[in-house]
């Protein structure tokens, strides 16, 4: 089942697909998605955030990313791209929100909006992003594993 946060993930994908391809303004982008039925659906004030913050930190996030990727990030197909820069955000951004709810929303809208593989990609890549931008939790993780 998919929650209000899912969704803002989800209509933020899109948004960011429209502007990887049109180079729309957010604001643009955010007036035309908000004009769907299923917008009330969304938790809009963070789907605003996701759109907003990853195109006014795309420089950044690519530069996080640009490591753990086999290819250049402008070589990697615009919805995997739109996908790893929104979980890029989140990492950096939504320290409250655990890494792994991260990769695993990350994960599931792959397996909805990409290719066949996709998801295998876009989880690769996250987990290595994540043990650099969320070290301190990845070590809690691996010292709660090594007691249990």
């Amino acid at each position: 089942m998919r929650n209000s946060r899912r969704r803002a993930r989800e209509f933020a994908l899109q948004g960011l697909y429209q502007w990887l391809l049109g180079g729309d303004t957010a604001e643009v982008i955010q007036l035309q998605l908000s004009e769907r039925s299923d917008y009330r659906k969304i938790d809009s004030a963070y789907f605003i955030e996701l759109l907003s913050g990853v195109i006014e930190t795309t420089e950044d996030l690519c530069a996080h990313l640009q490591p753990y990727l086999d290819r250049p990030i402008l070589e990697v197909n615009p919805v995997e791209r739109a996908i790893l820069l929104i979980a890029a955000f989140e990492l950096q951004k939504h320290l409250e929100i655990p890494y792994k709810v991260v990769i695993n929303e990350a994960v599931e809208i792959a397996k909805t909006f990409s290719g066949t593989d996709a998801h295998k990609y876009v989880n690769g890549v996250l987990d290595k992003l994540a043990q650099e931008l969320r070290k301190a939790e990845f070590s809690e993780n691996r010292n709660a594993k090594a007691r249990a």
